[in-house]
């Protein structure tokens, strides 16, 4: 587990965020892929399902937004009921888009997707059409963008270019983002579109092609992690950037950084459902994380697990930082040899309700405690065999490193979290083991919704986190016995002094 991640995303705070570029919305038509037309050899979709979601840089600002930043956007609508719709999500989100202009001359850029399910399961994307107008905006529309950018420019900590080609992102508008930007020392990393002309983002913080726009734009083949490295250089050189970074999908992102430093991180493989959005997800967790003070090696490292998270679902969709931290704190376990022990029962929270529903569906009742149990001892044995016995299933909420310092001091835990989610979940009374990052268990229990809530006697049952919310509901809480002359302190204090 990455423990510097994991405080990380803990310590992003909420950064304001301007996002220029094209604002876009993607339509989705779903149904069943049933059979062959009789009219043409093309496959029939019953449609049963229309939804619309932000794509291009309105896809980037959501992203933000979902992951807890303060957004805002420029960028440019029709003046049409798609522009309406589009400016009707942005507000619904939160999203400041008062630097969203009307341009009368073009039409919203709108691409319709139809996926289709397979026998009602395995949703693929069959076509996609798109409606756009993708002349650079001129005149009064460029003007109106330059102004609504200085705007905002006064009141933001980093400024994300994504550039899709579609007129927004003209010479002369990124030419004043960038000069205002650099006035109050502000950063200016670019998504850029494809082609072999980068001139528009120099002064630029900087950019983040695919592996395909940065050969074009340099003139190289980059089929290995070395060739990627160099084109990164070379941009950075080129351009006058800080970093040049380049993403390489299921390789990772090389990075050349002005001083000297320079790598390839890699990323975790992933079961891959859709492609669509991964690169916007890397542009804002990588903005995400520089805007909150972090450098360009941590702020890779956390979008290259952003960007595979969202790979992980169809279409566009966001990503939070809880699902991050989950992804974070059980990596270590989904990839763990299946031989060790109980490896399998800990779980992330999404997987933890999956299998507790088919639990109660058999008509099992779950059990729920929680601790550090950071030097496990025969006391902790015995405490959780009562625990179990008060259900058919046990879960075990378990503070994360980070979590355990709070509460304990930093000289504490003595065994990080992987060590001790593996103990716990050897032991054959322990059926889930779920780390949460918080100093209480307060949210995972709200979610958990235990029929039963296990602490020790030493508290009163008005001291219980959560015991409120689990009668609330009808569940009770069961005070077990403690055992006399077992203590983890005190154990930790007697192997120090020996």
């Amino acid at each position: 587990m990455s423990a510097d991640l994991v405080d990380l995303v803990q310590r992003l705070g909420r950064p304001r965020v301007l996002v220029v570029g094209d604002v876009m919305l993607d339509r989705y038509v779903w149904g069943n892929a049933e059979r062959i037309s009789q009219e043409a050899p093309v496959i029939l979709l019953r449609a049963d399902t229309r939804e619309e979601r932000l794509g291009g840089a309105s896809s980037v600002a959501t992203m933000l937004q979902a992951l807890g930043a303060q957004t805002s956007l420029v960028g440019v609508v029709g003046r049409d009921a798609d522009g309406v719709r589009a400016g009707q999500i942005l507000t619904d989100l939160g999203i400041d888009a008062s630097g969203v202009v009307t341009d009368t001359g073009r039409p919203t850029t709108v691409k319709e997707r139809y996926i289709g399910r397979a026998q009602d399961r395995h949703p693929q994307q069959m076509i996609r059409v798109d409606y756009e107008n993708r002349a650079a905006v001129t005149g009064d529309v460029e003007a109106r963008l330059i102004a609504v950018a200085e705007a905002q420019l006064a009141d933001t900590d980093l400024v994300l270019v994504s550039d899709y080609d579609k007129g927004v992102c003209t010479p002369r508008v990124l030419a004043r983002v960038i000069a205002l930007a650099h006035r109050r020392g502000v950063r200016v990393v670019a998504d850029p579109t494809r082609g072999g002309d980068y001139s528009k983002y120099i002064g630029c913080s900087s950019v983040t092609p695919n592996r395909l726009e940065a050969g074009l734009a340099t003139g190289r083949t980059i089929t290995t992690t070395a060739q990627a490295l160099a084109a990164a250089a070379e941009l950075r050189d080129r351009l006058g950037l800080e970093a040049g970074i380049v993403t390489l999908d299921k390789d990772g992102m090389a990075l050349a950084h002005r001083d000297g430093r320079s790598g390839i991180f890699p990323t975790r493989p992933r079961q891959v459902y859709d492609i669509t959005g991964a690169g916007d997800m890397v542009m804002a967790s990588l903005g995400l994380a520089l805007a909150s003070g972090a450098d360009y090696d941590a702020a890779i490292r956390l979008a290259n697990i952003a960007g595979g998270l969202e790979v992980e679902k169809i279409g566009v969709a966001t990503v939070t930082r809880e699902e991050i931290l989950a992804d974070l704190l059980h990596a270590p376990f989904r990839t763990a040899d299946q031989r060790i022990p109980g490896a399998a029962k800990v779980a992330g929270l999404p997987q933890l309700l999956t299998d507790l529903e088919r639990r109660r569906a058999a008509g099992q009742r779950v059990a729920f405690t929680n601790g550090c149990f950071d030097v496990l001892h025969a006391g902790h044995v015995q405490y959780l065999a009562e625990a179990r016995r008060q259900a058919d299933c046990l879960v075990v909420g378990l503070n994360s490193d980070s979590s355990v310092r709070q509460l304990k001091g930093p000289t504490r835990p003595m065994n990080p979290v992987e060590a001790r989610a593996l103990v716990l979940a050897g032991l054959q009374d322990v059926d889930f083991v779920s780390i949460f990052t918080e100093q209480t268990p307060l949210a995972l229990i709200r979610a958990v919704r235990p029929d039963v809530l296990v602490k020790g006697a030493d508290y009163r049952k008005s001291d219980v986190v959560g015991a409120d919310v689990v009668e609330g509901y009808g569940g009770r809480v069961h005070l077990a016995d403690l055992r006399d002359g077992f203590s983890t302190t005190s154990l930790i204090e007697r192997m120090r002094a020996a």
